[in-house]
């Protein structure tokens, strides 16, 4: 981790509980690529849904080795934070999408909910309109806020996964 993530980093003051710590952990590893280290925060039957994948089981652990891969440029900064037993996180990834290259500055929060000292259920929400007219350019500007973009973009997530999938042996 370089001296600009550890800065960006923030700890909660009640970071000594363990759903707090695994959220810290996940995205310290985030932030250096760590994609193993990722999937083992999982809880085996995990779900993990966004605005362009709906997955289960192992599929969450192949989409964050698949972004990994790809976004060899991303900068992360987070932070996390317990609330009267919900842990949420809050994270900023900036990277030139693969697709286009074009540079991308996404606000992410997150929820979690844990089973077995393990993420079990894990939704990330960001606002696709933002997100795609940063992403996809004028495409994005136009038509970012319809749902036959945002159904076009999550297929063709799905599709690069399953290729990922196959090519890697999930």
């Amino acid at each position: 981790m370089n001296a600009e993530q550890q800065h960006h980093t923030q700890r909660h003051p009640q970071a000594s509980k363990p759903e707090v710590q695994l959220i810290e952990t996940f995205y310290r590893a985030f932030q250096i690529r760590d994609y193993q280290t990722m999937a083992s925060c999982y809880h085996p039957d995990a779900r993990f849904r966004d605005e362009a994948f709906h997955l289960s089981g192992n599929q969450p652990a192949a989409m964050w080795h698949m972004l990994c891969e790809r976004g060899k440029d991303m900068t992360l900064e987070f932070s996390v934070n317990e609330k009267d037993g919900k842990v949420t996180a809050h994270w900023e990834p900036k990277y030139h999408f693969s697709q286009t290259g074009r540079y991308v500055h996404n606000i992410i929060d997150a929820e979690f909910e844990f089973k077995d000292g393990k993420i079990i259920n894990h939704i990330d929400r960001f606002d696709f309109w933002r997100w795609s007219r940063q992403a996809l350019g004028l495409p994005g500007l136009l038509l970012g806020w319809s749902p036959f973009l945002k159904n076009k973009v999550s297929q063709m997530a799905m599709t690069n996964l399953k290729h990922f999938m196959q090519k890697n042996g999930y």
